[in-house]
């Protein structure tokens, strides 16, 4: 051996032998591009071992093909390419590679009425696998929205119904009284409580597409559901925020009703698993609705 050849023990008989069903790195940091965005990426790279004999894999080769994905727009058909570079840097050895990308999308949000327009970040992950079979690529979401108990406020309205006829018992009722009636403390005595609520969705994307349909599916989700986050607001917004809470009222099993048809109509989706959470602001705990199509063999 030469001085300029250096020892790869890796290659060399494995001491237990074995296949292994993932091989790999995570937590990689990556910077590409979403919608023309970029993000701060973090990518997960890994391929099966296949070869119950050899030791290791070539975790090198899996991190230098990433460069093909630096600062680039992030399309399947860039992630697919990768994929197929793992392969063939690893064949005899696996059948099936993986690459999982995550980071936020940046969108800018107007307001609701206002000129006032801010930033809101959408958690997401690209998981893709190639094997025989070809490409199956899976894209997780998350998307926050506001919602309020129908049920609170039921309870609440009752509460300003008896309200009303215990102070207009023995007072004549007039437009003027009424109205500065429902102005006062006393006449809204009670409020519906709401919760930030979340939706995480789990997508397998249709066969054929290109480009991720991340932005297009946040918006459809956003108008199913109706009362997106806001970013900067002014009262005027804060007012209207109100409005299209109090005549959107959700349980969770609404939420989730919605969603499903709102992703069951999605050209770019083949199937999907949803969850959405009310982190309730009467109870310690979460209210949770699930539902599913076309997920038995995700």
């Amino acid at each position: 051996m030469t001085q300029h050849e250096l020892i790869d023990v890796a290659q060399g008989a494995s001491v237990v032998d074995g296949t292994l069903a993932w091989v790999g790195m995570e937590a990689i940091a990556l910077p590409f591009q979403v919608g023309g965005q970029p993000v701060n990426g973090q990518v997960s790279a890994g391929v099966s071992l296949d070869d119950p004999l050899t030791r290791g894999i070539h975790m090198s080769r899996l991190y230098l093909a990433l460069a093909e994905l630096e600062n680039q727009e992030l399309t399947l058909p860039r992630v697919a390419a990768v994929l197929e570079n793992y392969l063939d840097s690893h064949a005899a050895l696996s059948d099936t590679a993986f690459l999982d990308l995550r980071g936020e999308v940046l969108i800018k949000r107007p307001a609701l009425i206002s000129p006032l327009a801010g930033w809101k970040a959408y958690p997401f992950t690209l998981r893709c696998r190639r094997d025989g079979r070809g490409l199956q690529a899976m894209l997780d979401l998350t998307v926050g929205y506001s919602s309020t108990c129908p049920c609170s406020a039921a309870l609440a309205r009752q509460l300003i119904q008896q309200a009303f006829d215990e102070d207009f018992t023995d007072m004549p009722i007039s437009r003027e009284a009424v109205r500065a009636w429902l102005g006062s403390e006393q006449g809204i005595l009670a409020t519906p409580h709401s919760q930030r609520s979340q939706a995480h969705l789990s997508l397998r994307l249709a066969d054929g597409i290109e480009k991720l349909p991340i932005e297009a599916l946040i918006d459809d989700v956003e108008r199913s559901l109706g009362t997106a986050l806001q970013t900067a607001v002014k009262r005027i917004d804060e007012q209207a925020f109100t409005l299209a809470n109090g005549q959107n009222l959700m349980f969770c099993e609404d939420a989730a009703r919605r969603l499903h048809r709102t992703l069951r109509r999605q050209a770019s989706v083949d199937g999907f698993q949803l969850r959405v959470v009310h982190a309730e602001s009467l109870h310690a705990h979460d209210a949770v609705a699930r539902s599913e199509w076309n997920w038995t063999n995700a």
